[in-house]
């Protein structure tokens, strides 16, 4: 048995509190993401190595071309998502789920990867998920924990530390 055993898994309104303060998290994740990238467009579009397609104005030729938007979109979607994958991966914890000290854990024997991260975030169904702490009151499993073979706990504020993840 490992030592993280010891701790409860998270309620729903604990993960409630962890989902929303990571999403203002990720909204500006996928802001500076987005800004980013259009920006460069800007750059590129300026400087005559992509074409304004007759429009006068860099912005124009980026709002009006469905490729251009597609590519900022999915730009930004790509950088959000690696928010949650990297921080998963890296110590199992989002900036939201320290402040509320929550940590992910396998359940099975296996590290939690990158596919398996990928995998639990796609099962979250966007946080809808997470509905089902309230209907499995003795488990406190949601929906891609359960799919991912993870588990969610609450831990202790000394265990919260960073220096303390090598430990568990």
């Amino acid at each position: 048995m490992t030592e993280h055993a010891s701790f409860p898994r998270a309620g729903f309104f604990r993960r409630l509190a962890a989902i929303v303060y990571d999403s203002l998290v990720a909204l500006a994740v996928f802001m500076v993401a987005g800004i980013l990238i259009t920006v460069l467009l800007i750059i590129l579009l300026e400087n005559g190595v992509l074409d304004k397609q007759g429009y006068q104005h860099s912005m124009e030729a980026i709002g009006h071309s469905p490729w251009l938007s597609r590519l900022i979109f999915t730009w930004a979607l790509l950088w959000t998502l690696g928010f949650f994958l990297w921080f998963w991966r890296n110590g199992g914890q989002t900036i939201g789920m320290r402040a509320w000290r929550l940590r992910l854990f396998s359940t099975n024997e296996q590290p939690l990867g990158y596919g398996r991260a990928l995998w639990r975030l796609l099962c979250s169904l966007g946080g809808l998920g997470t509905l089902l702490v309230l209907f499995d009151v003795k488990h406190k499993q949601s929906l891609q924990d359960r799919l991912a073979h993870t588990e969610m706990l609450v831990l202790s504020k000394d265990a919260n530390h960073h220096k303390a993840w090598k430990d568990l």
